[in-house]
């Protein structure tokens, strides 16, 4: 009777080890896929003044890899053309445009070269700016989730280079093909959701803690602002003591020292989402550490607009 008590209590004892470990083992793996790195990616890489990618992509759902080689800060944009444009229209109508309004800029003729953008064709009005990395600091990679339609796009990068230049007149301008056929893919699974508006500018939904994140950013609603950029959403590190006026400053490109090489000091770019249609959603994943963060969009006086929001994420 004994030997018989003590197999039961045996046997029970390794039950309950089986189900504690099988448990722990599902939570454990919970964890781990709540923000785990995607692996169906569409690779991108930059080394210099280049995007090496494939030229043809499906439609449907799509998350790129962008590996910033470079010893610059990059982002990438998807400009969805209307039918009949191409890149050709790109370097005959609208880079030429922006070049000489923006040495008119920097000659200290901002009046003269906000008139010359004028100088822009009709179809620009027509291009839908459909989502891409936000800026991303040298020898870091930025992942991002977007959807698509079928179509003629322009990948760019219109950073600046420490003469003005525009790393689209560099070679930064690639034209993307996006087929009929879908890619089956489904949107990730966000750890934290972000909200663009007019009226709140930035706001999400719970604290933002250390480790492997997954943001959504979802736009709302839109405007074209002072320096005709739609709001978007930048992830960035900030250093003990970063300057946030000149941070601020620095992300509109129309100001001549604006968005342009070197970024100000203490400021590390990692990723985000590009600015997209109203309605529409993007994804982007970071591994965070302990430190101070800010989320903050590429226009004017963000913080009067509620677009540069910081927060701390805890050890």
């Amino acid at each position: 009777m004994k030997t018989f008590k003590h197999s039961v209590i045996f046997l029970l004892a390794l039950i309950s080890i089986f189900f504690n470990c099988k448990n722990e083992k599902k939570t454990e793996s919970i964890k781990n896929n709540i923000a785990k790195n995607p692996s169906n990616v569409i690779d991108i890489i930059t080394r210099s003044m280049e995007f090496q990618c494939t030229d043809t992509i499906p439609s449907g759902w799509n998350t790129f890899k962008y590996q910033n080689l470079s010893n610059e800060t990059h982002f990438f944009l998807l400009d969805k053309y209307p039918e009949g444009k191409t890149i050709d229209n790109t370097i005959t109508d609208v880079a030429p445009v922006f070049e000489e309004g923006m040495n008119l800029i920097n000659q200290g003729k901002p009046e003269e070269g906000f008139a010359a953008f004028g100088k822009l064709p009709a179809w620009f009005g027509d291009i839908v700016f459909s989502g891409g990395s936000g800026l991303i600091a040298p020898k870091h990679t930025a992942i991002t989730s977007v959807k698509l339609d079928p179509g003629y796009y322009i990948m760019e990068c219109y950073v600046k280079m420490p003469n003005g230049k525009f790393h689209t007149s560099m070679g930064m301008a690639k034209p993307i093909i996006v087929l009929e056929e879908d890619s089956g893919n489904t949107p990730p699974e966000p750890t934290v959701n972000i909200e663009v508006s007019n009226a709140e500018g930035i706001i999400y939904d719970k604290n933002i803690t250390k480790g492997k994140q997954i943001f959504s950013v979802f736009y709302k609603d839109q405007k074209q602002h002072e320096n005709f950029m739609q709001h978007d959403v930048n992830l960035v590190k900030l250093e003990n003591g970063v300057n946030e006026d000149a941070l601020e400053a620095w992300m509109d490109w129309s100001d001549p020292k604006g968005l342009i090489t070197p970024v100000p000091k203490g400021v590390t770019f990692l990723g985000g989402v590009n600015d997209m249609p109203a309605g529409s959603t993007g994804y982007f994943y970071a591994d965070l550490k302990p430190g101070k963060y800010a989320f903050i969009s590429e226009v004017p006086n963000t913080k009067g607009k509620g677009l540069f929001k910081t927060f701390k994420v805890k050890d």
